[in-house]
């Protein structure tokens, strides 16, 4: 009536088993995550350029671009030529760039790094700003 299992169980444990697959570190993720947003944000802030050019966005987009390198070790990350936008897309890109920011902020905070952290949260204070409503000069 009942006949032992003569074959190797297919749900055995996995401790102790080399993976099949590479895993990153808890470290190696957030630095890839950190490059992400911040190209991400460097895009952004290449959109804004072309809408409205300022030597503060180019600034801006250098001392980015020097970030994705050095987070991803290579040379500077390529920018894309972007297309011209609506006067209404600039408040879009505006926060779009402000959301980036934050999350690049919260990502290099978590690994400590220094530079991209005081780079993210100046970038969120410039989107801030840039949001803002302006008060009538005429006044």
């Amino acid at each position: 009536m009942y006949e032992p299992i003569r074959t190797k169980s297919v749900h055995s444990s996995m401790a102790g088993t080399p993976s099949d697959f590479p895993h990153r570190s808890r470290e190696e993720e957030l630095e890839f995550q950190l490059a992400g947003h911040l190209a991400a944000l460097l895009a952004v802030t290449d959109e804004l350029r072309a809408l409205t050019p300022s030597t503060e966005l180019d600034a801006a987009g250098e001392r980015l671009a020097a970030q994705v390198a050095r987070l991803r070790g290579s040379g500077a990350p390529v920018r894309a030529v972007p297309a011209g936008a609506g006067a209404d897309d600039a408040r879009a890109l505006h926060e779009r760039a402000h959301t980036l920011a934050g999350r690049a902020l919260v990502v290099a905070a978590s690994r400590a790094d220094t530079a991209a952290a005081i780079l993210a949260a100046q970038q969120m204070d410039f989107h801030a700003a840039a949001l803002e409503p302006r008060e009538l000069a005429s006044r």
